[in-house]
């Protein structure tokens, strides 16, 4: 279902510009290799309305953190939220994944976040699942050696497809839980299917 579109965010989030990238904003471009100089990064793709993220870097004080989220009327709620936190190891940014690799360097990242993502349920999809084989070799790119990739879903379709995956691009899985008990940062969505009684596929690898 298509988000109706909120006009009104395009200033708004503006109040939010000394830590988030708005659409279009070319100066997202300038902060390739220079994220994270002297702590680990950690990169949520697809940060939604930034629950995760939130708790995430709360919790971790001594690591950066970047959001990536293609819709910014989403992402303005996310903002709020880190800046109601009053965090200052976070960025968020506007941006397709697809292009991630014009704003990340190579050996940039420690680990990316994949939660709750589309999964793309037709076939003829599959190649826009973020944990496709090809998305996988941008990570690899990206990622230090030894870099990690967390992953959770509700769709066990989508996590058996992942795992495929994963033994294709030869990452190491460290966890592979078909029923994950609850951790210390849940997602809005993960709450959400949580309380239906839908079981939570998660994942841990290595590249």
């Amino acid at each position: 279902m298509r988000l109706r579109r909120k006009p009104w965010v395009d200033e708004a989030i503006k109040e939010f510009n000394s830590f988030v990238f708005v659409k279009d904003d070319d100066d997202v471009f300038t902060k390739k290799g220079a994220w994270s100089p002297d702590s680990p990064l950690y990169v949520e793709l697809g940060t939604g309305k930034g629950d995760f993220l939130r708790q995430k870097a709360a919790l971790l004080p001594q690591v950066n953190f970047v959001g990536l989220e293609l819709q910014q009327d989403v992402l303005y709620s996310a903002a709020k939220k880190i800046s109601d936190a009053g965090l200052t190891n976070v960025r968020l940014a506007v941006f397709d994944i697809n292009r991630i690799e014009e704003i990340f360097a190579p050996g940039e990242v420690a680990r990316f976040y994949i939660n709750f993502c589309d999964p793309w349920p037709k076939l003829r999809h599959a190649k826009r699942r973020l944990t496709y084989r090809a998305f996988l070799q941008k990570y690899r790119r990206l990622l230090v050696p030894k870099g990690e990739l967390f992953f959770k879903t509700d769709n066990r379709l989508l996590f058996d497809f992942s795992l495929g995956e994963f033994a294709a691009e030869n990452l190491t899985v460290r966890v592979a839980d078909f029923d994950a008990v609850p951790d210390d940062a849940p997602t809005e969505y993960e709450q959400k299917f949580r309380a239906k009684g839908n079981p939570i596929c998660r994942a841990e690898a290595v590249f």
